[in-house]
């Protein structure tokens, strides 16, 4: 299992950016695909999660501004960023498992990662 992330860079505060992390070499029959934010100096954490029959979750530093969605003819999963701020800089990794887990923690699969820096 393959998990490719792109789309980071660098923002303004109060802009957008798009992450897609690209799924491939999955064939287990059910799958949960979240992202997670790891940053210098604060606790990684859990931002949003997706399931197969399309439940979402996300957390509450993120909730209202960040979506979710999965974009099934690429298998690929879309995290849509909207009123960036300073604080949301760190490296988004996406990750993957059977199931959705309840920490960032455990989870099967996961990738690189990508660097998303906001500029006050």
């Amino acid at each position: 299992v393959q998990l490719s992330e792109s789309g980071g860079g660098s923002v303004q505060a109060g802009e957008s950016l798009s992450l897609s992390c690209a799924v491939s070499g999955y064939t287990y029959t059910s799958r949960c695909v979240g992202w997670i934010r790891v940053a210098v100096g604060r606790e990684r954490e859990r931002l949003a999660t997706i399931d197969m029959d399309g439940r979402t979750t996300y957390a509450d530093s993120v909730r209202g501004r960040f979506t979710i969605s999965e974009d099934s003819a690429q298998d690929t999963i879309v995290l849509q960023m909207n009123s960036l701020k300073p604080e949301d800089t760190g490296r988004y990794i996406c990750l993957a498992d059977l199931r959705c887990p309840p920490l960032s923690e455990g989870w099967l699969f996961r990738g690189q990662g990508t660097m998303v820096t906001v500029s006050s």
